[in-house]
């Protein structure tokens, strides 16, 4: 704007002034640059006009004072203005910090080994500045085996937290307590249903939760599901092969159950090798730049993944470049596998393994 200024001034009659320009141009660098750096461009500004006008022979002079005043008082303003801005992104940042711990607290990745099982865990927010969302996940070894939910609460904001920590709370709980899946989904239907009695954040006529819940026997190779109106979680077999597990009933999601269904669990075989993924909407309804919708199924058909780390990070990497990093809701996966014998502990020397592919082909 500086610049400007001056060859305007230098190439238009006496009559005409720059002035505006000048003045422009610490406004404009205020909420962008720093303290410093605003100063800096008032006196330059401020240097220019004194320039220009010892150009022209009219130094001194009541009008270059004018001038000169007009562009040190927007300077000073700009200055003012600039420490608003800063504090303000100040307490913004620190605003997000807080909301991110806060989330971390609420939903602490699981470790990469329970029970003999190989665990993998991702949160990510659709908006890059974004911490705080209602998607959930955990997964502990209990008395039982080891059981896991993951699901999504209607809404986000502080209220969506207020939820996740009701129903993680509830869930690890009663994993250890319960002797059934069903007893602890019915568990974190009445966890939700005192939280909307007491006046609590969630609210049962507006809000529900859709979640998942497994248990992974100890010993055995199969799975039980109990699926509360989630989408279906996959099992990616050894050989590339890939299983939708559909629940045999359909369920409401958890804060809808009126009491007239009792929860079931429905079984499927988990193989040595064999990997479960569970997933939020944020995955399935995911879309392109067509209005397509992401299906997992048919991208993840055929591929090998050594590990479930390796499976969340293609699955990401995979997504943001199907949407062009246009992701309009949050996102969570859960992956376990029941490593086949012989499997090494922890194997990182291929992410993604198929026949002359990737899974971006």
């Amino acid at each position: 704007m500086i610049v400007v200024g001056v060859v305007f001034d230098f190439y238009t009659p006496p009559a005409f002034t720059a002035v505006p320009m000048f003045a422009a141009a610490p406004l404009l660098a205020a909420p962008f640059f720093s303290l410093r750096g605003t100063i800096r461009i008032g006196v330059a500004a401020m240097l220019a006009i004194v320039g220009m006008r010892l150009y022209r022979g009219t130094l001194p002079g009541v009008v270059p004072f004018i001038e000169l005043l007009t562009v040190l008082t927007v300077a000073v303003q700009a200055c003012a203005i600039n420490r608003v801005v800063q504090r303000s992104n100040e307490r913004l940042a620190s605003a997000r910090v807080i909301a991110e711990t806060a989330m971390r607290a609420v939903l602490p990745t699981p470790a990469d080994r329970i029970g003999g099982l190989h665990v993998a865990a991702r949160y990510e927010a659709a908006q890059a500045d974004e911490f705080v969302g209602g998607d959930l996940f955990s997964a502990v070894d209990t008395p039982y085996g080891v059981r896991l939910v993951l699901g999504d609460v209607r809404g986000k904001g502080l209220g969506a937290v207020a939820a996740v920590a009701v129903v993680i709370g509830a869930f690890r709980e009663a994993a250890e307590q319960e002797k059934s899946l069903e007893g602890v989904a019915q568990r974190l239907e009445r966890a939700l249903a005192r939280e909307s009695t007491r006046g609590g954040s969630f609210d049962a006529f507006e809000e529900f939760v859709t979640a998942v819940l497994a248990e992974i026997p100890p010993g055995g190779q199969l799975v039980r599901i109990v699926n509360r109106g989630h989408p279906d979680p996959l099992l990616l077999h050894g050989d590339g092969a890939v299983e939708t597990l559909t629940p045999s009933e359909a369920a409401l999601p958890l804060g809808m159950e009126l009491g007239v269904r009792p929860d079931r669990a429905d079984e499927w075989e988990l193989p040595d090798g064999g990997t479960l993924l569970f997933y939020t909407d944020g995955l399935s309804e995911a879309r392109n730049a067509e209005g397509v919708f992401y299906d997992p199924v048919e991208r993840l058909r055929g591929r090998l993944f050594p590990e479930p780390e390796e499976l969340l990070s293609a699955l990401s990497d995979d997504v943001r470049l199907y949407t062009g990093g246009k992701s309009t809701d949050d996102m969570a996966l859960l992956a376990v596998m029941r490593p086949a014998k012989g499997q090494p502990g922890r194997r990182r020397t291929v992410r993604i393994v198929r026949r002359g592919t990737t899974l971006r082909d």
